[in-house]
């Protein structure tokens, strides 16, 4: 599809040209943004984007014949991405890119080359590819940091509406929100450093052991007891076989070792690396559950109490889910409104049965 050639442009197309020169521009921005804080392949592949962005932007010039005098603004959309380019995480800012790439206007577009329209279909895949990547880095941990948030957040709601709503003093609602708070937090620490240094003391017990190599030399090259200890790590009997005769056959020549590689199958301190710091994960759940915990306390911190207190805390937790809720849905490519929704109804369903129960046990009205 491609316009007459003979076709005298109107003002009309002139507009949309301009239009498209502007978003054009607007996202060579971001990808350029982008590279520039990334390295390697990432970066390569943002910096094609970006170069492949100014093609376009080189097409709508030619045809505009140089710069307008005057040029609209680009979508807020793409100011948006722009902005976020600078501040925000590469990863969410790709994600929202992939739905904007989704949507080509230059599959109608008499003016568009055949190249530009192959060019948005690829773009569209190649983010995709590079959210897609970013999401499945970033899964384990934000998956903690979301879970540790909205623990904090719906745990210690539940707790000081149910302890709200038996008609105790504030103080004692504000004491019990605290307490919570810490005790959840002491416990999401103490049990991600007992999770984290568990998986590191297994990886350490099924690390190889050196001191079958320190006796390789002395070793029988037909009999090859040596060929066991590969066998049992995994190896199937001809590779176990090959390889510990090359290494006998090294030790006894009085090569060093080093010379011909590890013994071992596998690099363990990628493993550990992989684990992390038990130190580091504890602080890390301890400050996650604490921050989302901390919300629901605010309003008797601040002094307010009975249901001012209550419907303050319902307010602040419900921005909280919905925010929270809206992040998971934009990052896993999902709906955000219907994430968030589902945020906040699970958070506020615990708390409701809770101040139900509050209510039931009470003793007296709030």
């Amino acid at each position: 599809m491609s316009a007459p050639a003979d076709a005298e442009p109107t003002e009309s197309d002139r507009r949309r040209w301009a239009r498209y020169l502007v978003e054009e521009r607007a996202e060579g921005l971001v990808y350029q943004k982008l590279a520039d804080r990334r390295s390697g392949e990432e970066q390569q592949i943002l910096q094609s984007l970006a170069d492949a962005e100014r093609r376009h932007e080189q097409h709508w010039l030619g045809l505009l014949g140089g710069e307008p005098a005057r040029l609209p603004s680009a979508g807020v959309r793409s100011r948006m991405l722009g902005w976020m380019a600078g501040h925000f995480g590469w990863i969410f800012v790709l994600v929202l890119a992939q739905s904007a790439e989704a949507r080509s206007p230059y599959d109608t577009e008499l003016y568009a080359t055949p190249a530009m329209r192959a060019d948005e279909k690829i773009h569209y895949e190649v983010v995709r590819g590079l959210a897609a990547r970013g999401r499945r880095r970033l899964s384990g941990s934000f998956r903690a940091a979301v879970f540790g948030a909205n623990d904090g957040l719906v745990s210690n709601l539940a707790l000081v509406l149910g302890i709200g709503a038996t008609g105790v003093a504030p103080s004692f609602v504000l004491f019990s929100g605290i307490a919570g708070l810490f005790a959840g937090a002491l416990s999401m620490g103490a049990g991600e450093f007992v999770s984290v240094r568990s998986q590191r003391e297994l990886l350490a017990s099924t690390e190889a052991n050196e001191s079958a190599a320190q006796s390789a030399g002395d070793l029988d090259i037909d009999e090859n007891e040596l060929a066991l200890v590969y066998r049992a790590r995994g190896m199937d009997q001809e590779e176990a076989l090959v390889r510990s005769r090359r290494i006998i056959g090294a030790a006894q020549e009085g090569v060093r070792r080093s010379a011909t590689g590890p013994i071992h199958a596998h690099a363990p301190s990628s493993d550990h690396e992989l684990v992390g710091s038990d130190w580091t994960a504890a602080a890390s759940s301890f400050l996650l559950f604490a921050s989302g915990a901390i919300v629901p306390v605010l309003p008797w911190i601040f002094g307010l109490q009975g249901i001012t207190a209550i419907l303050v805390a319902l307010l602040l937790v419900g921005v909280a889910l919905l925010a929270t809720g809206a992040a998971v849905g934009i990052l896993s490519g999902g709906p955000p409104l219907r994430r968030a929704l589902r945020q906040l109804a699970i958070g506020f369903g615990a708390a409701a049965i809770t101040y139900a129960l509050g209510l039931v046990f009470g003793v007296g009205a709030v």
